[in-house]
């Protein structure tokens, strides 16, 4: 302070030499320099930690560098003077660009954060009381230009961190897709035709769409062709039931099931797998051994329904039970 007066106080002797006065301009700039950050002076913040940023994130700021790059490209320094407010404006958009990329006062931060000082501040100080003519765009103009470079150098660092982010991250997963399941079921059957219709009706009920192999068009083709042709169902249930009879040489006759029935059964099993195949056994019924681990459900009660919805429930299927209960 004691030095600020006395350079002050050289005013009132006479030194009229511009030389003299050149010189005494110069040592009030350094010592006005060096005074304010003295009584102006805050504690350092902490440095906080760099960002870590998603590939995406990563991606929209580089985008977001290039915007401010392409705006001081673009800024017209011929409207520079000792205050500008499109200067400041953009100063404060590159300074909220760089603290969403690095995140603010880290150490990243610091180190672009010059990009963010364009306006030029002149620290000349007239000694003779006459206003001095200050060249504002010169030093504007290379402000900008450490800007731009300094913003470049940040953009490659972003670029660096996603070629690494990209190279050492696990392969992305694609999305599941639930499966979806046809609401189509087979409906295998003998000459019981009084079961065939209370199936059928039931898995209509519950907006399935039941496929009875006589009711569809042959169109030249055999009956395995046919049942080929429908090879595409999310289930099949089969009814068991006692229309023929058989018996080993020399035995009794029993009730069984009619051999076209047995072979589709065997032909959903190994198409469609257990889990999607029901067996409904009506009334007294012989079953070959080769089909003994077959589960099936009785369907001489009215529990039935109630299997049946389970096993397409277990299969993947949507049940309304409200309906299973009213059918």
């Amino acid at each position: 302070m004691m030095l600020l007066i006395i350079f002050f106080a050289l005013k009132s002797f006479t030194l009229t030499s511009p030389g003299w006065r050149s010189i005494c301009d110069n040592v009030l700039y350094h010592i006005w320099k060096g005074f304010i950050p003295m009584t102006r002076a805050k504690p350092p913040a902490p440095v906080a930690t760099k960002l870590e940023l998603s590939a995406r994130e990563i991606e929209w700021a580089i985008k977001r560098i290039d915007d401010r790059i392409v705006e001081l490209e673009n800024f017209d320094i011929r409207t520079v003077n000792r205050s500008t407010p499109e200067l400041n404006a953009l100063s404060a958009s590159i300074a909220g660009t760089l603290e969403r990329a690095f995140g603010e006062n880290s150490s990243a931060y610091q180190r672009y954060s010059a990009a963010t000082k364009l306006q030029y501040v002149s620290m000349a100080i007239s000694m003779d009381g006459r206003p001095r003519h200050v060249d504002y765009q010169t030093p504007t103009q290379q402000n900008i230009a450490r800007s731009i470079a300094l913003l470049k150098t940040a953009q490659s660092s972003l670029k660096d961190d996603l070629e690494y982010l990209q190279e050492n991250s696990e392969p992305e997963q694609p999305a599941i897709v639930p499966p979806t399941y046809s609401r189509r079921v087979f409906v295998v059957h003998g000459h019981d035709e009084g079961a065939r219709e209370t199936v059928a009706r039931f898995l209509m009920q519950l907006a399935f769409e039941p496929i009875i192999l006589h009711e569809q068009a042959n169109r030249g083709g055999t009956v395995m062709e046919k049942i080929e042709t429908y090879g595409d169902v999310g289930f099949a249930v089969v009814l068991l039931t006692p229309d023929d009879e058989g018996s080993v040489k020399g035995g009794k006759p029993e009730p069984r099931v009619r051999q076209n029935v047995l072979l589709e059964l065997g032909y959903f099993l190994g198409r469609l797998g257990r889990d999607k195949v029901c067996a409904l056994k009506r009334g007294t019924v012989d079953i070959p051994s080769d089909f003994a681990g077959v589960v099936w459900e009785s369907m001489d009660g009215n529990g039935w329904k109630q299997a049946l919805g389970r096993e397409l429930e277990a299969a993947g299927h949507v049940i309304d039970w409200n309906k299973v209960m009213r059918a």
